[in-house]
């Protein structure tokens, strides 16, 4: 199976619960963006770890495994999305250490964050991309382009935890598979993309 480079788009508030994020990763020879729902904690880790410029007074979790790994000479190599079953991403991170290569599971929100500390690449698989990836179309794609500046604005709303956003959920369960396409059509085109992962999710359990 042949493995696909993602890079980090942006992280964007959940309109359909509290206290979650949707982490969006982009294809990095293509136009498809990969959500990942995450929890409040692994969002703003790694919001902190793409603001650089950002310090914790203590190391965070993730920062004080990247300062335990540099003490004993462990190098994270790369990091790989492996497995996507019922909605839920399995991730591996590739490790080194004196020339012997360990392979470690870990969650997708930890293993990305890692990732960055560490500057390593982020992969998965083109079976998962093709299964859960959402295509976003010509004027989409370029609305998203200049969106950049938004992103930072959300990275530093999220680092100092200033907002907090509610909304009802939605039981897709109840919906028929054209309501689901349509809904899906729709929550791209709003940039919801925590509310499309689960739209898209609920579609691949019936196909």
């Amino acid at each position: 199976m042949s493995l696909v480079r993602l890079n980090i788009k942006g992280i964007s508030y959940s309109q359909t619960q509290n206290g979650a994020y949707a982490l969006i990763l982009s294809e990095v020879e293509g136009d498809r963006k990969l959500p990942i729902v995450i929890g409040a904690f692994e969002a703003q880790s790694i919001a902190i770890a793409l603001e650089k410029e950002i310090k914790p007074p203590r190391p965070l979790t993730h920062d004080l495994f990247k300062n335990f790994a540099d003490r004993f000479d462990i190098l994270i190599k790369q990091v790989i999305i492996h497995k996507l079953v019922d909605g839920v991403f399995y991730s591996s991170i590739i490790c080194e250490r004196d020339n012997i290569e360990e392979i470690i599971d870990a969650r997708t929100s930890d293993a990305i964050s890692l990732a960055l500390r560490f500057d390593a690449p982020i992969f998965t698989y083109k079976n998962i991309l093709d299964k859960a990836g959402i295509y976003l179309k010509g004027s989409e794609q370029d609305k998203m382009s200049e969106d950049d500046e938004e992103d930072d604005i959300l990275v530093d709303q999220l680092v100092l935890d200033e907002e907090e956003h509610s909304s009802g959920s939605t039981d897709y369960k109840k919906l028929s598979l054209s309501e689901l396409n349509s809904l899906l059509e729709q929550a791209v085109v709003a940039e919801d993309y925590e509310a499309a992962a689960k739209i898209r999710d609920e579609i691949s359990k019936r196909n």
